[in-house]
C-alpha cells in the first residue's frame, strides 16, 4: 500500500506520531489523558460526598450499589472507544482523506445506536441485576431510579467517548480535557442545586451527571463539526461503512468484554476479602481509592500505546512498533513504580484522611503493599496488551488476559488463598501480582509472534513487487 505522506493534511492540535523521537511526543499526548482521568475520579468522588452528606444513609447506599452496573456500561463504551481510536488513528497514519471521513462518520453513528441499544437493555435489566446483587429491598427503588435515569443518559455518554477518541487518534488530548473539566465543574454545581436546594437525592445526582455528559458531548460534536478537511463532522454524511463497522466492532467488543469480566473476577476477590471482616472490608475499600490515582496515571500511556501503534502501523511504519512498546513500557513501569511505592510510604497518612481507626489503617497497609507496590506489574501487561490492539489484533489478547487475570484469579482464590495455612488476606491479595505477571508474560510473548509473522509477510510482499 502507497503512502502518500508528503500530501497528507496537517490538522491543528495533532500529533505526529510516525516520525522523530517518539518519548516527547508519547508525553505530550499522555499527560492530558492522565490529568482527564485524574479529574473524572475526582467529579465521581465529589457525587458520592454530595449524596451522602445531604441525602442520607440509604442514598448513599443506592448510588454505592449502582457503581458496579454503571461500570460494566462504562467499560462497554470504553472498549468501543478502543475500537473507534485504532480505526481513525489508523485511517489517519494512511494518509487517505476519504478513509478518515468514513471512520469518522461511522463512529459518531455507531455511538449513537449503541448507546441505545445499551441503554434499552440496561433499562430493561437494571431491576434484575440489582436484585441478583442481593440489594436491600429499601435501598432497591432508590438504586433503581439512579440506574434508570443513568441509562437514559447511554447514548449520550457514548457520543462524547466515541467523539474524544477520534480527537485522541491523531493526538489532540488537550480539548477532550478542557471538554472533561468544563461539565465536570457543572455536575458538582448540579449536584449541589438539585440534590441542596431541590432535595432531589439520587435523582438529582444521576440528573446532574447525565446534563453534564450533554454537555461534554455537544461540545465535542461542535468541536468536530468546526474541523476542517476529513475530520469535518457533517450529518448528511453519517453512514455506517461496513469496512470501518468491522473492525470496530472486532476491536471494541471483546475489549469491552475484557472489562466486564475484570468486574466479575474483582468481585470475587471482595467476596474473599469479606470473610475476613469489617475491618478489613474498609481498609481495602480505602486502600482502593488510593491506588485509582496509581492506575489513571499508569492508563494514560497504554492509551498513548494504542494510538501510537495505529497511526504508525497505517503509516507502514512497522518497525517502530517494538520502540513504541520500549517507551510506553518504561513510562509506564517508572510511572507505576513511583506512584505504588509512594503510596505505600505515605499510606498511613493518605489512610487517615479515609479513617481515624488505627485497625482500618493497618488493614489497608496490607492491600497497599501487595497490591499498590508492584502495580507497575499491572501497567506493563496493559501496554502490551494495547499495542497488540493497535496492530488491529483484539481476540487473542483479550482471552489470553480472561485467562491470566481472571481465570488464574479465581483459581488462586479457591486452589491457594483457602488452604489452612494460607489463609490469610496476604494470600488473597496476591493474587494480583501473581496474576498480572503471567498474564504480561504470555502477552508479550504473542506480541512477539504476532510481529514476527507480520514482519515476514512484508518481506514476501516486498520481494514479489514488481521492479
Amino acid at each position: 500500500m502507497e503512502i502518500e505522506d508528503s500530501k497528507r493534511k496537517v490538522y491543528k492540535n495533532e500529533i505526529d506520531m510516525t516520525t522523530g523521537p517518539i518519548l516527547r511526543k508519547m508525553l505530550i499526548f499522555a499527560i492530558p489523558v492522565v490529568f482527564s482521568g485524574l479529574l473524572q475520579f475526582f467529579f465521581n468522588a465529589a457525587d458520592v460526598m454530595v449524596v451522602g452528606r445531604f441525602a442520607g444513609d440509604e442514598a448513599l447506599a443506592a448510588v454505592g450499589v449502582s457503581a458496579s452496573p454503571t461500570q460494566l456500561i462504562v467499560n462497554i463504551l470504553i472498549g468501543m472507544g478502543t475500537g473507534v481510536n485504532v480505526v481513525v488513528a489508523r485511517a489517519f497514519g494512511e494518509g487517505r482523506e476519504k478513509e478518515i471521513s468514513q471512520a469518522v462518520h461511522t463512529s459518531v453513528l455507531l455511538s449513537i445506536i449503541g448507546g441505545i441499544c445499551v441503554g434499552i437493555v440496561g433499562i430493561t435489566f437494571s431491576k434484575k441485576l440489582l436484585l441478583a446483587m442481593g440489594t436491600d429491598k429499601e435501598v432497591l427503588p432508590l438504586a433503581k431510579a439512579y440506574l434508570d435515569i443513568i441509562f437514559m443518559g447511554t447514548p449520550i455518554m457514548a457520543i462524547y467517548n466515541f467523539g474524544a477518541a477520534i480527537l485522541r487518534a491523531r493526538g489532540d488530548t488537550k480539548r477532550p480535557l478542557v471538554y472533561l473539566a468544563f461539565a465536570g465543574a457543572i455536575n458538582v454545581a448540579l449536584n449541589l442545586y438539585f440534590v441542596i436546594a431541590l432535595s432531589l437525592g439520587v435523582k438529582g445526582v444521576a440528573m446532574s451527571t447525565v446534563i453534564s455528559q450533554i454537555l461534554s458531548a455537544y461540545l465535542v460534536i461542535r468541536c468536530l463539526r468546526r474541523e476542517q478537511g476529513a475530520f469535518k463532522l457533517e450529518l448528511k454524511k453519517l453512514a455506517l461503512t461496513r469496512t470501518k463497522v468491522k473492525p470496530i466492532l472486532m476491536i471494541g467488543i471483546p475489549t469491552g468484554i475484557q472489562g466486564m469480566l475484570f468486574s466479575v473476577s474483582n468481585m470475587a476477590v471482595q467476596s474473599s476479602i469479606n470473610t475476613f471482616g469489617k475491618i478489613f472490608m474498609a481498609g481495602s475499600s480505602a486502600a482502593s481509592s488510593i491506588e485509582a490515582f496509581t492506575y489513571i496515571s499508569m492508563d494514560g500511556f497504554s492509551q498513548s500505546a494504542v494510538s501510537f501503534t495505529s497511526q504508525n502501523i497505517g503509516a507502514g511504519k512497522n518497525e517502530r512498533v517494538p520502540q513504541i512498546l520500549k517507551i510506553s513500557t518504561i513510562c509506564t513501569t517508572v510511572t507505576g513504580l513511583v506512584m505504588g511505592l509512594a503510596s505505600f510510604f505515605l499510606g498511613r497518612r493518605l489512610l487517615g484522611i479515609y479513617t481515624v481507626n488505627p485497625s482500618v489503617i493497618d488493614a489497608g497497609m496490607v492491600r497497599l503493599l501487595y497490591i499498590s507496590a508492584p502495580y507497575f506489574i499491572c501497567g506493563v501487561m496493559t501496554v502490551v496488551a494495547s499495542v497488540i490492539r493497535g496492530m488491529g489484533y483484539s481476540v487473542i489478547p483479550t482471552i489470553t488476559t480472561l485467562v491470566g487475570v481472571c481465570g488464574f484469579r479465581i483459581a488462586w482464590l479457591w486452589a491457594v488463598a483457602r488452604l489452612p495455612q494460607t489463609r490469610t488476606i496476604a494470600w488473597v491479595y496476591s493474587a494480583y501480582p501473581v496474576t498480572w505477571l503471567i498474564t504480561a508474560l504470555a502477552l508479550y510473548m504473542y506480541f512477539r509472534y504476532v510481529y514476527s509473522k507480520n514482519k515476514k509477510m512484508r518481506e514476501l510482499n516486498e520481494a514479489v513487487q514488481p521492479v
